[in-house]
C-alpha cells in the first residue's frame, strides 16, 4: 500500500524532470567547451559534441515528457558506457572520498531503466499531445 495513493504520475513527474535537468546540466559544458572535455576524457572532440547533444537532447525529451522512453534509452546507454569506463578503464572504485566514484552513474542508469519501463507518465508532454 501505498501512503499517498494515487500519486505515481507526480511521482514519475518528479524523477523524469530531476533526471532530465542532470543530463541537461552535464551536456551544455561538452558543448560550449568540447576540447577541453576531450582532452580530459581522452575522447575525439567529435566524439565529444555527440555525447554532449545525446545528453541535452535526451535530457531535454526526459524532463518534458516527450519521446521520454528514448530519451531514457539514450541515457541509460551513456550511462552504461560511463561505468565501463569508471571500473574497467579507470579503476574508480565504487565511492571515493577524493573523486567521484561510480555510485552516481549506478543511481543515474537505476533512473533511466525505471523511466524506460514505466513511460513518460499522465504528467508529460506525450500524454497532453495524444501519445501517451
Amino acid at each position: 500500500m501505498l501512503l499517498f495513493e494515487g500519486l505515481e504520475s507526480y511521482g514519475l513527474l518528479v524523477l523524469r524532470v530531476f533526471l532530465g535537468i542532470i543530463f541537461i546540466y552535464h551536456g551544455i559544458p561538452k558543448l560550449k567547451m568540447p576540447e577541453a572535455m576531450a582532452k580530459g576524457m581522452g575522447k575525439s572532440t567529435g566524439f565529444v559534441v555527440l555525447l554532449g547533444l545525446a545528453e541535452l537532447l535526451a535530457g531535454l525529451a526526459l524532463a518534458l515528457g516527450f519521446y521520454a522512453e528514448i530519451g531514457a534509452l539514450i541515457t541509460g546507454l551513456i550511462m552504461l558506457g560511463a561505468l565501463y569506463y569508471k571500473i574497467f578503464a579507470w579503476k574508480v572504485s565504487f565511492f571515493a572520498m577524493d573523486k567521484m566514484g561510480w555510485e552516481f552513474d549506478l543511481m543515474l542508469l537505476g533512473a533511466s531503466v525505471a523511466v524506460l519501463l514505466l513511460g513518460a507518465g499522465n504528467i508529460s508532454l506525450s500524454s497532453l499531445l495524444g501519445f501517451g
